[in-house]
């Protein structure tokens, strides 16, 4: 009997051996997971980690396989702060056109 599972559901599937890593990280990842700690603090409180967990589950299958692990974290960081009005995705475009435009990187 075949279960459908959804996209994000990879349990049982088969990726081949775990890579080792030597745990050293991107400084974007540090900070993505620092704010991750630090908005589901208890001192801050504006998210918990189920809410991380949702949105990721809800990128959308393109998106979910496109994005490294980090980047899945990001962008549901950013979609639950939108939803919870910290800020506008008006607000989050400019600081990305205003980041892409100080690095020369086209939109």
């Amino acid at each position: 009997m075949k279960i459908d599972k959804a996209y994000h559901d990879v349990g049982g599937d088969d990726f081949g051996p775990v890579p080792i890593d030597d745990g050293s990280y991107q400084l974007w990842e540090r900070r993505v997971d620092a704010m991750m700690r630090l908005l589901s603090s208890p001192a801050v409180g504006l998210m918990r980690v189920d809410e991380l967990r949702r949105g990721i589950e809800t990128l959308g299958e393109a998106t979910y396989n496109a994005e490294p692990y980090y980047g899945k974290w990001a962008r549901s960081l950013a979609k639950i702060m939108i939803e919870k009005g910290v800020l506008s995705q008006a607000d989050l475009d400019a600081k990305i056109a205003e980041l892409r435009a100080e690095r020369g990187l086209t939109p």
